[in-house]
């Protein structure tokens, strides 16, 4: 991973400040392009599969994967490097200080493909209000988030969540495969990683919401009581006996 051009590896992000040097300077710094480009990062990207493949389906865009976990993130990042591609990168930190590598204003969307529930603790949750004012420092007005999952629960925390802050979707399905209008869906059935064709073998339907987030105004917590998943996922499980959660 250190010897990768492709990637950048800030593991010690909550001692780091605000001194990123990246910050503000991806596109002519790290991706040594004069000309601006929207910026589309994937939070949580596991091996980096869906970063490289949005990059390939979109040469005009930048793409950036980042998770703490480098042994997942090299697979993605070493085959972007052996083909050659020049709008894509990879970076190594923890998601929760993610707003001190990017400068108001530099991402134009996000994409959060599978991300862990957190059924136990809201603030872990990556569609959280926690979460979302970090995403508010560094978007720009009206950016795009996406969400896939196979968790029920974390859709329907996201769908709760979005009501009780008055932001309609763009775009919502809980059978995002079994849709009739497959058009409205097609940013995202382009791809298919590794553990979403798992979930559609095991007969699990796939959801998926986008939404825009608006930059000023209070977010609140959705007040109510949601089911928990009930099967063991890659790596995560239930852990607990209750059978709902906030």
């Amino acid at each position: 991973m250190a010897a990768n051009p492709l990637v950048v590896e800030c593991p010690m992000a909550a001692v780091m400040g605000d001194a990123f040097p990246l910050r503000g300077k991806w596109g002519p710094d790290f991706f040594r392009q004069e000309e601006l480009r929207p910026l589309t990062l994937e939070l949580g990207c596991g091996r980096g599969e869906y970063t490289v493949g949005l990059a390939r389906l979109h040469p005009e865009g930048n793409f950036i994967g980042v998770d703490i976990k480098g042994a997942r993130m090299w697979t993605g990042a070493k085959e972007a490097l052996e083909a050659g591609m020049k709008n894509v990168g990879f970076l190594r930190t923890n998601i929760e200080f993610i707003d001190r590598f990017f400068a108001p204003g530099e991402v134009s969307e996000l994409w959060l493909t599978f991300s862990d529930p957190q059924m136990k603790k809201a603030t872990k949750r990556l569609t959280s209000t926690y979460f979302l004012e970090r995403y508010r420092r560094f978007m720009k007005e009206g950016g795009l988030i996406h969400l896939k999952t196979d968790s029920n629960f974390l859709f329907t925390y996201t769908e709760e969540m979005l009501r009780a802050n008055g932001i309609v979707p763009e775009a919502f399905t809980r059978d995002l495969y079994g849709e009739s209008d497959a058009a409205r869906f097609s940013e995202a059935t382009a791809l298919q990683t590794y553990y979403e064709g798992m979930w559609r073998d095991r007969g699990i339907s796939i959801k998926y919401l986008r939404f825009r987030l608006p930059l000023e105004g209070t977010l609140a917590e959705p007040e109510v009581d949601i089911p928990l998943d009930e099967y063991r996922s890659y790596s995560r499980e239930k852990r607990s006996s209750l059978e709902t959660s906030r």
